[in-house]
């Protein structure tokens, strides 16, 4: 009889254990990167506006603000100077020269979203998303491509925010960045005109991540 006992109670400390994992805040870390051009900053814009409960990282950058974008909203523009202050003092979880400016993620922020139970989400490019990946295996990782090479390099002329040069180097890079496209978990096509479409299987990806019985929590 003792014995039916004590085997009662370890199977109800081992349910108890299930509810524990799989019960509560399970918060992932996500990366959504991509070539120049495919549509990072607007599929992110389209997320803030549905009001997700995702705490979205600010990158911070060296290289000038463009027009219609928003100090600590689109990045965190500092001087050179600025930046090599944070690396010094450890403040950057990654950074990278990326077309001759320098980018970083803060570190301190999201360690304090992923403790208060939220979802982070990064917006970053193909050679950062790679840092993130060595540092962070929990990281779940979202390569947005476009429908074709041709539509990519479309894309990329007609923002016109680039000298003839400039733009020459962007769409090499993007080329290259295209057969990265493996080392990532998921590949979600943002396909023109239809970003709500894109919005859609980036949260699906989210939400199936954080149901996974396989789930780890990000230590960073």
């Amino acid at each position: 009889m003792g014995s039916d006992t004590a085997g009662s109670n370890t199977q109800t400390d081992d349910v108890s254990e299930i509810y524990e994992r799989f019960v509560g805040p399970r918060p992932v870390l996500v990366v959504i990167s991509g070539p120049s051009g495919v549509g990072k900053d607007a599929t992110l814009a389209l997320m803030k506006r549905r009001e997700q409960p995702f705490y979205f990282v600010v990158t911070a950058t060296t290289r000038p603000i463009r027009p219609g974008e928003e100090e600590g909203v689109d990045y965190h523009f500092v001087s050179v100077g600025e930046f090599a202050g944070m690396i010094e003092e450890g403040e950057l979880l990654e950074y990278a020269v990326v077309y001759g400016d320098y980018k970083g993620i803060p570190k301190k922020h999201v360690r304090a979203a992923l403790a208060s139970g939220k979802d982070v989400v990064l917006r970053i490019d193909v050679q950062g998303a790679a840092t993130i990946r060595k540092l962070i295996p929990e990281a779940v990782t979202i390569f947005l491509a476009s429908e074709s090479e041709n539509e990519l390099v479309t894309r990329l002329q007609e923002r016109k925010t680039e000298s003839p040069d400039n733009l020459k180097m962007r769409i090499a890079t993007a080329r290259q960045e295209m057969k990265r496209i493996h080392d990532f978990d998921y590949v979600v096509v943002n396909r023109e005109d239809f970003l709500e479409h894109t919005v859609d299987h980036v949260i699906s990806i989210i939400h199936a991540e954080k149901c996974r019985t396989g789930w780890k929590p990000v230590s960073l």
